[in-house]
């Protein structure tokens, strides 16, 4: 059991701290004011492999694991939390046309991809099915060498930018047996979005709901067999936890080397913050708790690069823990820092509303539960 990095992950983590100090850090602030999509930043991140991190390298891909691809999101987040995160959700489209699309499929979008010469979204929630992702009622109706899609996709990150769609579709039955997986490029006909959502956070990337009105595209688009669509979706979403986790854990990093720099500077009661002993335990509490979530997320990811059996349950107790402590940390923080917390002048407000969706999206905390239990309870099942 050895615990230390390697001396490639340490140069990765430390380039991906780089290009967050760099690149993301000092425009941040601006990209939430402004609701500005960086869509040029973005494409730079691919300069350095890090749009196909876990992509295969013959289609342009990085090759790289799921521990690497955690320590990328982490230092990432350190910089700007949603940013980080659309670069993450465009990794799962690429990684899933890599691993379950016909090699045509591949050839034709995967280099684009991990070029960034196109940026992708990845279309599973609809208005009326969230958590009960298996509900979905997107359809896609076979006309020869065609699909006509009817239906509307909710909450997506890119819409209206992105070059390509991922789009979970029902083209047989109801539950998740009848779910296939399709591409949609942007500028098909009958493809379009919704305004972009009002958010609390997350401003530097657009949301909206993409709609499909008589949308054809070739049954070549489809990934994989009819019918699988649902189980990629889900395989998808391993990977997406642990990314997402770790972008919760990059910025309650930032935010207690925050705390800790004010706490040093801030005087109350004629002495520094961090010479209060009730500061100095509720570091020591918030620095205890980011140890644990790390520690929890690096194995999940490694029990995922190792195919392991319970990697899945790993993956959802991970993601469950990591984000509801990230957002523990960061609230904190923000309290630690007082009345100035609370403005824009600092970043703790932006954090705090950046990190809050990480407990609700890539399945809800309380899907995960879910998920936990139901291993943990197969074997009393009749």
């Amino acid at each position: 059991m050895d615990f230390a990095l390697s001396d490639e992950q340490l140069a990765i983590q430390e380039m991906a701290r780089r290009f967050a100090a760099d690149e993301l850090a000092p425009h941040a602030a601006e990209w939430d004011e402004k609701h500005h999509f960086p869509v040029d930043v973005i494409k730079r991140s691919a300069e350095l492999g890090l749009a196909g991190i876990y992509t295969r390298e013959d289609v342009g891909g990085s090759g790289l694991g799921r521990l690497d691809a955690a320590l990328i999101f982490e230092a990432l987040s350190e910089g700007c939390t949603s940013t980080a995160a659309y670069i993450s959700i465009h990794n799962m489209c690429c990684w899933m046309i890599d691993s379950f699309g016909s090699e045509a499929l591949r050839q034709k979008f995967c280099p684009q991809l991990a070029s960034m010469e196109m940026i992708a979204s990845y279309c599973l929630t609809e208005p009326g099915s969230g958590s009960d992702a298996a509900a979905l009622k997107t359809k896609a109706v076979r006309d020869g060498d065609d699909y006509i899609l009817n239906g509307s996709k909710a909450f997506i990150s890119g819409a209206g930018t992105s070059d390509v769609y991922v789009v979970m579709v029902r083209t047989g039955e109801d539950g998740p047996k009848g779910i296939s997986t399709v591409l949609v490029e942007k500028d098909t006909p009958g493809l379009s979005f919704g305004a972009p959502e009002r958010k609390m956070g997350w401003n530097s990337q657009p949301t909206a709901i993409v709609n499909f009105e008589d949308c054809r595209i070739p049954v070549a688009n489809r990934v994989g067999e009819e019918g699988d669509g649902f189980k990629f979706a889900m395989m998808g979403l391993d990977g997406g936890r642990l990314n997402i986790a770790a972008c919760s854990l990059g910025t309650a990093g930032a935010a207690l080397r925050s705390a800790l720099d004010y706490s040093n500077e801030r005087q109350a009661f004629g002495k520094r913050l961090n010479q209060q002993q009730s500061l100095q335990f509720k570091l020591a509490d918030m620095a205890t708790e980011l140890e644990a979530a790390r520690v929890m997320l690096y194995q999940a990811a490694w029990k995922l690069d190792q195919k392991t059996p319970d990697a899945t349950r790993h993956c959802a107790m991970a993601k469950r823990f990591v984000t509801d402590t990230g957002f523990k940390v960061v609230n904190d923080a923000l309290q630690i820092h007082g009345g100035y917390g609370y403005l824009r002048d600092y970043p703790l407000e932006r954090m705090l509303r950046d990190v809050r969706v990480h407990q609700i999206l890539e399945g809800a905390n309380e899907i995960m539960r879910v998920i936990v239990a139901r291993d943990l309870l197969k074997e009393y099942q009749a």
